[in-house]
């Protein structure tokens, strides 16, 4: 029916995982039609030759400088592409504008995406698709594939994909560890401070592992939670490598194919992680899993489902602040025992 579709998703690094099982659901339907991605620069690396994404548009827009001539441009080359269909998996103004300025004849976004609250964007639409379940309650790649289900009359589940590409520099790392029979990949550091694990946790997690197994560590991440990670690795007692910031999101990936194990918060790491099917063990705290859970098979869960959670706190408001109750009672014990488990092979 449609066969040149652009795609937005001007979201985070996690979210634009995500969406690529919808995507995937669209090829498995109709195997023909040519997918465009619209992303942030940031997260290109996640759609650029990906087995789901036949092209990627990016909309480089900085807030504080003057973009107008930037989005102009954009306009003329989406109008030049000839799209039959844009499909958003936001609820943004800007990409809203940009598809309906370019004459796209059918627009179609969610009723909600990620919360529930009434947005007058969707009025720059030509449809909409009604999102009746609970977001909180439904993993955030479903609420992605319902708005495709929908809008295409289609049945099915998919799962996330993401580019695979040799890495020299995912070896190059991996030879900086000293010898031993196990690789443990660790990220320590949420995109804000209620979805970061304490520094003393993680640092009596990585002392018992290494107590127990013969194993080398080492944290990723992005460059500005590199100084985070070194306070981490001094808790610890050093002896874990630093790899923040050394990566592209296909290197890491590729590091994540070489690990034993995973141990991470809930960040977008944790997303790219989860299409490896490497083992994992993720920590939540202000996140509830139940909507954010890794679509992995080898991955486990750990939270302490607070009444609170989900919550909309900044740190200083948590009313446990410092030491939020979300993380703090997910306790090291318990992830050593889900370590444990996969590194016994239970």
């Amino acid at each position: 029916m449609y066969k040149n579709i652009l795609v937005n998703a001007l979201v985070n690094l996690g979210d634009v995982v995500l969406t690529t099982s919808a995507l995937s659901l669209i090829k498995k339907n109709f195997p023909d039609t040519r997918i465009t991605m619209l992303v942030k620069p940031v997260v290109a690396d996640a759609v650029i030759d990906n087995p789901v994404v036949d092209d990627v548009l990016i909309l480089d827009y900085r807030a504080k400088e003057n973009s107008f001539g930037k989005m102009r441009r954009l306009v003329q080359e989406i109008r030049r592409r000839n799209f039959d269909l844009a499909i958003s998996f936001d609820r943004k103004l800007r990409p809203a504008l940009l598809t309906f300025l370019a004459r796209i004849p059918r627009r179609v976004c969610p009723s909600k995406v990620f919360d529930d609250n009434h947005s007058r964007v969707t009025l720059l639409y030509t449809d909409v698709v009604e999102i009746s379940h609970d977001l909180n309650k439904t993993l955030q790649a479903e609420t992605y594939q319902e708005i495709v289900r929908k809008f295409f009359g289609i049945d099915g589940h998919a799962t996330p994909c993401f580019p695979r590409k040799p890495s020299p520099v995912a070896d190059k790392l991996m030879s900086r560890l000293p010898r031993a029979k196990l690789k443990i990949a660790l990220c320590v550091k949420g995109t804000f401070p209620l979805k970061t694990w304490s520094k003393a946790y993680f640092a009596e997690v990585v002392r018992e592992l290494r107590r127990r197994y013969d194993a080398a560590f080492f944290i990723v991440g992005a460059p500005n939670d590199r100084p985070y990670a070194d306070e981490v690795i001094g808790a610890i007692g050093g002896g874990v490598e630093n790899f923040c910031g050394e990566t592209s999101l296909t290197d890491l990936a590729e590091l994540f194919r070489r690990a034993d194990l995973f141990i991470t918060v809930d960040t977008g790491a944790t997303h790219i992680a989860a299409t490896t099917g490497v083992k994992m063990v993720t920590m939540y705290g202000c996140t509830s899993p139940d909507r954010w859970h890794p679509i992995n098979p080898n991955a486990v869960a750990l939270t302490s489902r607070e009444p609170c959670c989900p919550c909309t706190f900044r740190a200083e408001q948590c009313p446990s602040y410092p030491t939020p109750n979300c993380l703090q009672h997910v306790t090291p014990a318990q992830v050593l025992d889900a370590a444990e488990k996969f590194l016994r092979g239970d």
